[in-house]
């Protein structure tokens, strides 16, 4: 019975989407080079080497490979040939033993090898073999020294080196799996094989360069290495190697021995004895005398899969053992982590991952203090400012606190001088207990060593502690996390009445407030929004008005009301637009213009005047509500319908005469007449 259409069509899909890393990029070089004739596919090849990719869509586009430029060549996709006098590569290889394959595929020093070795008459025989076959170019990269020690006794040390290189069975890319082993035909030693998400294979940490040629009695992968075997763990190379002595002892502290002993695919970032060096010794004996601080640094460098240096191409976020993440690149012939050229040795293979040598250590936030955090960020002038005010041992210790430290913009005029006051402040900058800003809620309370309660609102668009927002992510150390903020912090000193009375500027609209008997209310515990006119405001309305305002308890307790909402509204929660309902009921509109706050389009004077229960904004206009304010005609709202037909001379006319329209014009005509008198 016949499939139905949706149910195959299904099935191809999925069976695209089952293709391997590898054939997918082969598929791109395909599509891209398919204007040059069948079977041609399209490489990328660094220019000034021989070195070509298959690339995706991504590396087509950047036209770089490890941040060089590339050039697009057209070539004979594995397996094809070209005919002379017809376009593109239409034949396929004629299909031979191996041996014979070798010679054709770019691997003739290897099919050379195979006969004075004595490995010719296998590989031309019957069976099935796989043969991952260096190139010519990477049998010449051998030292002489190397080169000379495998031919000089050529049946037996170079026959072991090329059965290293064989499995006794047909492997094709697609069954190349990420992680896995191949057992080879010397003594069943494992070849490691990766398989990356960019289409790179590596055997051994070599890369196939040409993959899957078919042959009589196998087949054909060539790579850009000769492959030796390998015996030692992790753990070995570390206890074997001079240069790791520190290392040693490190992971020996941290009962590390273990993981890096056993089964699995690891990648070891393994920091040499300079890398020690290089560090403060006051750091290093801190960490290295703290247990979680010192697992912490050594699992920061052990990636969670292997990760031979072959395969990266372009910049990657690799996941560590720490659960930090580590920006892993290339620069030419160099790797690099977090944009650094520091990787000393590359591709040093163990059994159960492979090692990379770097020079410089790699300390993650959660073995740093969190002065070291801040040195490290943009609040380093912050530090400046906590030093010069000997409080740097709150931020050295063991004391579990949290920072409030602002970001360098806010020093841009200078550093403030350091009297008792500030003292007092940046005290009021560190708070106790070590804090996550994810698990911050709104109306929280922050105690910190100046013994002030600090409030956390949450706003849909940001996190505030008092007028102070986190202007960055978390950076959370051994005993103390980093929040880094966008301007000094102000602690509240009283209620809104408090503030408003400590302040000049305010002394009529204290007078006012006490007139229309509103100073209980503010000074209650609440959460206020007050946009307090200053006495230049008061000055710039009519005398008249202003006698008439003062002299009318009611309406100047219902305007300033209106100068009042019930919910904190500090200025970092301010993006666009924010509408409050204030306490006489209509609505007060809040906007950021070029940096300023405005309320009701009126530029605010100052923001973020803190106070136990509320913020203070100071402005230079009296606010009035949309009842109050004073309309064109009279103290009538102006009706819309009037207006239109006042304006409207020509339609009028033709209401008139239009039998339908005439009654309603008539009957708008007599209310416009009842009410102005006529026009």
């Amino acid at each position: 019975m016949a499939r139905p259409l949706p149910l195959l069509l299904l099935a191809l899909g999925l069976a695209a989407a089952a293709k391997s890393p590898y054939q997918q990029v082969l598929q791109h070089s395909r599509l891209r080079g398919r204007q040059h004739g069948p079977n041609v596919c399209a490489v990328q090849k660094l220019i000034g080497t021989n070195r070509k990719y298959f690339t995706n869509c991504k590396q087509w586009y950047q036209r770089k490979i490890c941040g060089k430029s590339t050039v697009i060549s057209y070539e004979c996709c594995p397996g094809y040939e070209k005919v002379p006098g017809e376009k593109g590569c239409p034949a396929a290889l004629p299909l031979s033993n191996i041996y014979e394959t070798l010679g054709v595929v770019g691997s003739a020093t290897t099919q050379l090898y195979s006969d004075r070795s004595n490995l010719r008459p296998e590989i031309e025989g019957p069976g099935s073999f796989t043969i991952f076959a260096p190139s010519n170019e990477a049998w010449a990269s051998l030292s002489a020294e190397t080169l000379d020690s495998l031919v000089s006794n050529v049946n037996i040390e170079l026959l072991n080196a090329l059965r290293y290189h064989m499995v006794d069975k047909r492997v094709l890319t697609d069954d190349l799996k990420h992680g896995t082993t191949l057992n080879s035909m010397y003594q069943n030693l494992p070849i490691q094989i990766h398989h990356y998400p960019n289409g790179i294979v590596t055997v051994n940490c070599a890369r196939l360069l040409k993959a899957d040629h078919h042959a009589t009695n196998g087949v054909v992968h060539v790579i850009d290495k000769v492959i030796a075997t390998t015996t030692n763990t992790i753990q070995q190379i570390i206890e074997t190697e001079d240069s790791l002595e520190t290392l040693r002892t490190a992971v020996a502290a941290s009962d590390l021995s273990s993981l890096l002993e056993s089964e699995g695919q690891y990648t070891l970032l393994a920091p040499t004895n300079e890398a020690f060096e290089k560090i403060p010794r006051e750091t290093l004996n801190r960490i290295l005398g703290d247990p979680e601080a010192l697992r912490d640094l050594l699992n920061h460098h052990i990636l969670k899969s292997a990760m031979c240096a072959e395969a990266i191409i372009a910049g990657l976020t690799m996941e560590t053992l720490e659960g930090t993440t580590l920006d892993v690149g290339c620069s030419g012939e160099e790797l690099t982590l977090n944009g650094k050229p520091i990787i000393a040795n590359k591709d040093v293979l163990a059994t159960n991952g492979v090692v990379h040598f770097v020079n410089e250590l790699l300390i993650p936030d959660s073995a740093k203090t969190v002065f070291e955090l801040a040195q490290e960020s943009e609040v380093s002038k912050s530090t400046d400012l906590f030093r010069q005010a000997g409080l740097s041992s709150h931020l050295t210790g063991s004391e579990r606190v949290t920072l409030l430290a602002p970001v360098n913009n806010v020093f841009k005029d200078g550093l403030p001088v350091i009297d008792n006051n500030m003292r007092n402040l940046l005290l009021n900058h560190i708070v106790k207990d070590q804090l996550s800003s994810k698990y911050l809620y709104h109306g929280q309370k922050l105690q910190t060593l100046g013994d002030k309660e600090l409030r956390v609102f949450v706003y849909r668009n940001n996190l505030c502690i008092e007028n102070a927002c986190i202007a960055a992510h978390d950076k959370r150390g051994r005993f103390g996390t980093l929040f880094s903020v966008d301007k000094m912090l102000t602690p509240p000193t009283g209620s809104v009445m408090d503030v408003l009375k400590a302040d000049h500027r305010f002394s009529t609209l204290v007078a006012a407030i006490q007139s229309a008997g509103l100073t209980e209310n503010l000074n209650r515990p609440g959460t206020f929004t007050v946009f307090a006119p200053t006495n230049e405001a008061f000055r710039a309305m009519p005398q008249g008005e202003l006698n008439k305002l003062m002299g009318n308890a009611k309406e100047l307790a219902n305007i300033l009301k209106f100068h009042v909402a019930d919910e904190i509204l500090v200025s970092g929660a301010v993006n666009a637009l924010v509408r409050l309902k204030s306490m006489q009921g209509d609505k007060l509109e809040v906007s950021m213009k070029n940096n300023v706050i405005h309320i009701n389009k009126e530029p605010v004077a100052e923001s973020d005047i803190m106070a136990t229960n509320g913020v203070i904004y100071a402005v230079n206009s009296v606010l009035q509500p949309q009842a109050s304010r004073p309309q064109e005609r009279g103290d009538e709202p102006a009706d819309p319908a009037l207006e239109i037909f006042k304006q409207a001379s020509a339609l009028s006319k033709v209401s008139q005469r239009n039998p339908r329209l005439a009654p309603v014009y008539s009957r708008i005509l007599a209310r416009m007449k009842e009410n102005s008198g006529g026009f």
